[in-house]
């Protein structure tokens, strides 16, 4: 399994993470729950109408965390727009409830991967392990 899979396996298991992102000069954060690995790239999902869309768009930096077992993993970079078809339905395939309220055609459903992401498994009990994708 490579980094960007690890890192998604763990978002996956821990079933909901909860991603930060800049409004201004204030922070803002809040749960998501879908991940996707395509092409190498970790991907994750919103809308085109929510601010978090609007937010990302204007300072992509943003950073993720996620918790299940004792551990934690932090996820930091950049997101990046992706308006492929394909990758659009890849996600409601791998998370058929979002067909409900996302189409890959609906001009709303956003994919969006991380670029010069560093990931960091962390617990209380073991040395942190960080990877880069």
């Amino acid at each position: 399994m490579n980094n960007v899979e690890k890192v998604c396996q763990f978002l996956d298991d821990a079933g909901v993470y909860f991603l930060a992102t800049a409004d201004g000069d204030q922070p803002r954060v809040r749960a998501f729950g879908t991940s996707l690995v395509s092409g190498g790239k970790l991907y994750i999902q919103t809308g085109k109408v929510k601010p978090v869309s609007r937010q990302i768009a204007a300072n992509p930096k943003v950073e993720l965390c996620a918790y299940k077992d004792g551990r934690w993993l932090r996820v930091t970079g950049e997101l990046v727009n992706d308006e492929d078809r394909a990758v659009k339905v890849a996600m409601l395939e791998k998370m058929p409830s979002l067909k409900a309220m996302y189409d890959p055609d609906d001009g709303n459903m956003q994919m969006l991967y991380f670029k010069n992401a560093t990931a960091t498994f962390s617990s209380f009990t073991e040395a942190p392990e960080t990877v880069s994708f």
